[in-house]
């Protein structure tokens, strides 16, 4: 079922509403000469959002955690000088009244700020009735409800100008990037609230700059909206995440070699479309089919398990019939995490299944 918020047609004020809108800047204000430099550059790239953090959440204490309020001068000059409009993070009340007071023109709030109710609420009352862009990042955990309830309370503030940030979210597990894309929640995100628009952040999914222009590609092919890039002058000597920023001009490289993709067809192709989907529908029809016939196996195990005092769980059979689902699968093209968390989902319902004929009453059982 569909929320509805109520938003803008036009995100950024004077700026058109064209895929892919583009926020681009430097991960923290370090210098005034660092902040004007690399606004000068991405100017010349196109850019017409330049974004920086005035204040940065670290997670461990004696990091540099941005240069505060005495950055947010440098902002105004970089609009008076450039015509772009600024964007920092806030993450309190001060810093909203702090960003307002030097005409600061978006804010976004980051993960950690939007993992917690009480501070969401308590910047979307110091917003409300207020005509200025917010855009809302993912929390730090896979959690759609908890991202959607931020982007709620934000709107009920009467913020109509909204967006959501998608920039991957912290796993204990290594992996390539430094954020799990998990593209999934931003999916279902927008399956949710068609009509919002999502910004993707390549530069913290990725955490190292050379997957930066994959993930941004990948993000158009998926119909996102926009990206936030993180672009420095010297992103080598950055005083913060100097790995996942990417010089002005490399950011101009991967702009210029995007490829956008239409959200429609033509008629013919609408027509090969909908053939292949037909036979989509068709072979999940027989897949629920075929679980359907499964959890009926299951629950006469369930059975022979209750009647025979066994445990529902067994370790040592699942463990085996997993590995070796994984290797059939990889011999079928499919990747081992797919397989992996579909038999797993369907060992969770094949036990729910027998947890129920377990709990059977007699009554139950000789009917």
């Amino acid at each position: 079922m569909g929320i509805d918020l109520k938003l803008e047609h036009t995100l950024f004020p004077g700026i058109e509403d064209k895929r892919p809108l583009i926020m681009a800047g430097p991960c923290s204000a370090e210098t005034e000469e660092q902040v004007m430099e690399t606004a000068r550059q991405l100017a010349a790239q196109g850019v017409k959002v330049y974004r920086a953090g005035i204040w940065k959440p670290r997670t461990r204490p004696n990091a540099f955690e941005g240069v505060g309020s005495k950055g947010l001068p440098w902002l105004k000059r970089v609009k008076e000088e450039t015509g772009m409009l600024v964007a920092t993070e806030v993450a309190n009340v001060k810093h909203v009244y702090e960003a307002l007071k030097y005409g600061v023109d978006i804010f976004w709030l980051g993960a950690r700020t939007t993992a917690n109710p009480f501070a969401v609420q308590e910047i979307a009352d110091t917003l409300k009735g207020m005509d200025i862009p917010v855009l809302v990042k993912n929390p730090v955990n896979p959690d759609v409800e908890l991202w959607i309830g931020a982007l709620e309370r934000i709107n009920e503030a009467g913020i109509t100008r909204l967006a959501a940030i998608h920039r991957g979210f912290s796993s204990y597990d290594k992996s390539e990037y430094r954020n799990a894309p998990h593209w999934q929640i931003p999916i279902e995100l927008r399956r949710r609230i068609p009509h919002l628009p999502i910004l993707v952040d390549p530069s913290h999914i990725a955490g190292k700059r050379d997957l930066v222009m994959e993930l941004c590609q990948r993000a158009m092919n998926l119909d996102f909206d926009g990206l936030i890039i993180e672009s420095h002058c010297n992103p080598d000597k950055a005083w913060s995440d100097a790995g996942q920023q990417v010089l002005p001009e490399h950011l101009g490289y991967i702009l210029k070699n995007l490829v956008l993709r239409a959200s429609n067809v033509d008629n013919q192709g609408a027509v090969t479309l909908e053939e292949l989907r037909t036979q989509i529908d068709k072979l999940d029809d027989e897949i629920l089919g075929i679980f359907e016939q499964r959890m009926k196996v299951a629950e006469n195990i369930g059975r022979f398990k209750r009647d025979n005092n066994v445990t529902i769980l067994q370790s040592d059979r699942w463990d085996k019939m997993l590995n070796k689902r994984i290797n059939t699968g990889l011999s079928k093209g499919l990747s081992e995490e797919f397989v992996s968390k579909v038999y797993s989902a369907i060992h969770v319902e094949s036990i729910n299944h027998q947890q129920k004929v377990m709990a059977e009453t007699k009554e139950e059982k000789q009917s």
